[in-house]
């Protein structure tokens, strides 16, 4: 598990700070993500990567911290990192500031906010977002893309 942490706890880390927006409680959710990976691992099957089966505890985690503290789901994506997104998804968003669209994300409805999250913050791939939403990966595709839609034509 060691190897685990060492080589997935900054893609963990990443993903929750692009969530939360604080890199104390990024850190402190990550610590968790990884417990709970520990308590679990007899239930990871090898169906998908380990990243992804990461990510889906760190989703769990983050809805469970939310959960008993609503605050910070209101104050969600105020504050985040550095956007991650290839060249055609920059090109749809770059002309607006990244707190303005992270504001404009985190009041798309689920699960358009959801996909953007895991795509754009997350870095993850179609394919992973899909495994993560229990979904396929041209349903990934297609919530992305309707997701990108509904942001140009709220033109932020």
């Amino acid at each position: 598990m060691d190897e685990i942490y060492q080589r997935y706890a900054k893609n963990v880390y990443h993903f929750l700070l692009a969530r939360t927006g604080n890199a104390d409680l990024a850190e402190e959710l990550t610590q968790e993500t990884f417990y709970q990976a520990i308590r679990s691992i007899d239930h990871y099957d090898g169906s998908c990567k380990i990243s992804t089966w990461l990510c889906g505890i760190a989703k769990n985690v983050l809805l469970t911290y939310q959960r008993k503290h609503p605050v910070l789901a209101e104050i969600e994506g105020e504050v985040a990192s550095e956007l991650q997104a290839d060249s055609a998804e920059h090109d749809a968003i770059s002309q607006i500031s990244r707190i303005e669209l992270l504001r404009k994300l985190h009041e798309l409805e689920d699960p358009y906010r959801e996909v953007m999250y895991l795509r754009a913050l997350g870095g993850l791939s179609f394919r992973e977002i899909g495994e993560v939403q229990g979904k396929s990966e041209n349903w990934a595709r297609v919530t992305f893309y309707r997701a990108k839609e509904k942001l140009r034509k709220e033109e932020i």
